[in-house]
């Protein structure tokens, strides 16, 4: 495998794993506009704790998680005291403050930002994406999922059933704020470099865009967004080499991926991949034969 194919996989497999850290909190009806903060903070941490203390990979980026998921928990119980377009405006605040902290911080870079020796790769990269991914199908699977899909669904009868609103959104926000911290970890030392300005807003609406793009009812859909938005910018600037005629593709690529983008929010506004679509193809695949034939020839 050359070193642009596995780099272009662990940049893939780290935007699934910062995709998690916004699909847990949207599965309970919370939009989060803060992915960033939380990268930041397990990025920081992790890249700190390897450069500076030479702790082991595998333990900062633990602690990088770990400290990501405590200050998660820590900003949700005001948070969560706003609703709508209020709580998306908190928690792009939040990731603000986080970023105005660590500029102004010289031992941590500031604005130069912060390098790291230690590498991960997509040996280690990918073994821990693979772990969140089955982690968060498990959780999905619980009562905890359970809940967090009845929240999104309707909060009234939710609660009606007797389910715990605030103690479900806090778990859900403290899970995501741990997985993106995880990310962060990751993408620092599969870099060797973190700074603020390329981890800010952008870099939050983008992750934002992986779920509600790939869809918050099944935990397919981050994976979704996170490849299209990953892959499909890197397989049209390469176009032209199948054809010369595909040039156009390549030189304006990202008016063509811009035109995707809007064309697939606009075909399925739900998300790409939904519980509904899944039960339609789990029902095909248990068909027979010969009950596909007949589906097929009426």
């Amino acid at each position: 495998m050359s070193g642009y194919v596995s780099g272009l996989l662990a940049v893939f497999a780290i935007n699934t794993v910062i995709a998690y850290s916004v699909f847990i909190p949207a599965s309970a009806g919370l939009l989060n506009l803060g992915a960033a903060g939380f990268v930041l903070v397990g990025g920081y941490t992790a890249g700190v704790l390897t450069s500076q203390f030479e702790f082991p990979l595998w333990f900062a980026v633990m602690l990088g998680s770990a400290l990501a998921g405590v200050v998660a928990f820590l900003i949700s119980w005001p948070i969560l005291r706003t609703r709508g377009v209020y709580m998306v405006l908190a928690t792009f605040a939040f990731a603000e403050v986080v970023a105005g902290v660590l500029l102004n911080i010289p031992a941590l870079g500031g604005a130069a930002g912060l390098s790291v020796m230690a590498y991960a790769g997509l040996q280690t990269v990918l073994p821990v994406t693979l772990a969140v991914v089955v982690f968060v199908a498990w959780l999905m699977s619980t009562r905890f999922g359970l809940s967090v899909r009845a929240i999104h669904d309707d909060e009234s009868v939710a609660h009606l059933f007797g389910v715990n609103l605030r103690a479900t959104q806090v778990t859900a926000l403290t899970i995501g704020g741990a997985i993106g911290g995880m990310g962060g970890a990751l993408l620092v030392h599969q870099f060797n470099f973190i700074d603020v300005q390329s981890t800010g807003v952008l870099f939050s609406i983008y992750v934002l865009l992986y779920v509600l793009m790939g869809g918050t009812q099944t935990v397919w859909g981050p994976i979704f967004g996170a490849a299209f938005f990953t892959l499909a910018p890197e397989a049209l600037r390469t176009v032209s080499q199948f054809s010369p005629a595909l040039k156009f593709l390549e030189n304006g690529r990202y008016m063509v991926f811009g035109i995707a983008v809007v064309l697939l929010m606009m075909w399925r506004p739900q998300g790409v991949i939904t519980r509904t679509m899944l039960e339609r193809i789990r029902a095909s695949l248990s068909l027979s034969p010969l009950d596909r034939s007949k589906r097929a020839g009426s």
